[in-house]
């Protein structure tokens, strides 16, 4: 009998491939689409998608989790003057948990989505070890980092070994329906977060002041939770030479501004960290290439494991705009190893 897979369908064009190609191997597919709360006309483009390539669509509500796990995160990371990634946290805590629970309820052996990263057997076939995807201007690993082998020993990425070009015309060559792509938060279609953090019930920071590295008041900011680390554009300061976010104060309300120079750190520390691998973390000094944020380039670095779940990464070229908040990804070659979030960068002395 053949292999059956359940495919998280979310309407766009590389879910749908995904499925298409599993049912070309000979796989038993069905999708799985998860209603969060928040329609954006996808479910009608994951419907018409499981009809076109001829598999079941279950449909389940998942709102209640999405708002508490991925929506709440959000703001509360914002208030806090942390940068999020909900993409990250959705994965682990919603998609993917969904997706097994399903395939598991259903009876099916694997679970399948149209991420653009791969998996495969390490060497002695003990564990599954997951790598970037072939398309380097796609890949997705980066957001993957918090699976372990509880997911990956049961996932297919159809989509890893092809370029998305080649994704985009086997659509094409299906006839497959399939919503214009978009670059935003789900939950946030207009991409105004700040808008969203204003609805949020939820108290907003306080105006208050933009400072320089010596404390002297430069500016006056609208809210912590409307500025970011490492931005330039809209501070209002007046000045020939412009300046960054390189810190938020979120205790006085406070902005803390310097250079394009000043913006280096030398490294940083990271917490709740996870290993792709199941042995954990690594027993001494692990030397490998951490990226601090997507479409970030990587940086040679030291890392080493500290107690509680931290590590601390030293990097061998200073980074700009070291984002508290963000994820620090830790890759050997082109395989992911793990990742955390940054708590803070460490500076120069």
């Amino acid at each position: 009998m053949a292999k059956g897979v359940l495919v998280g369908i979310s309407g766009g064009v590389d879910s749908a491939v995904a499925a298409a190609i599993l049912n070309e191997q000979g796989f038993r597919v069905e999708g799985l689409y998860l209603r969060n709360g928040f329609p954006a006309g996808s479910e009608h483009d994951a419907v018409a998608v499981a009809s076109s390539v001829g598999f079941p669509l279950h449909i389940r509500d998942v709102s209640s989790s999405f708002g508490r796990e991925i929506v709440d995160y959000f703001a509360r990371e914002y208030l806090a003057g942390r940068t999020p990634n909900p993409c990250i946290v959705c994965n682990k805590k919603i998609k993917f948990r969904y997706l097994l629970d399903e395939a598991r309820a259903r009876g099916l052996d694997c679970i399948a989505t149209g991420h653009y990263a791969r998996v495969e057997e390490s060497g002695d076939r003990v564990e599954t070890a997951l790598f970037k995807g072939a398309d380097r201007e796609k890949d997705q690993s980066y957001f993957l980092f918090q699976l372990g082998q509880e997911e990956l020993r049961h996932l297919i990425f159809p989509n890893g070994d092809r370029t998305k070009e080649e994704i985009r015309e086997m659509a094409r060559r299906l006839d497959l329906p399939s919503r214009k792509e978009s670059q935003e938060i789900c939950f946030i279609p207009d991409d105004n977060y700040r808008g969203f953090l204003e609805t949020y019930p939820s108290p907003l920071p306080r105006p208050g002041d933009i400072v320089d590295r010596e404390g002297t008041v430069v500016g006056r900011h609208g809210g912590t939770h409307t500025v970011t680390i490492g931005q330039r554009k809209g501070l209002n300061i007046a000045s020939p030479r412009p300046y960054y976010v390189l810190a938020i104060d979120t205790e006085r309300d406070t902005v803390i501004v310097g250079r394009e120079e000043d913006q280096f750190a030398c490294g940083l520390v990271a917490k709740d960290c996870s290993w792709i691998s199941a042995a954990g973390p690594p027993a001494g000094v692990l030397r490998a290439r951490t990226y601090i944020r997507y479409r970030h380039r990587g940086v040679d670095s030291e890392i080493t494991p500290l107690p509680g779940g931290r590590v601390t990464v030293r990097f061998m070229i200073p980074q700009k705009a070291v984002a508290p908040g963000q994820a620090a990804v830790f890759f050997e070659r082109d395989r992911l190893l793990g990742g955390g979030w940054i708590e803070r960068g460490l500076r120069h002395a």
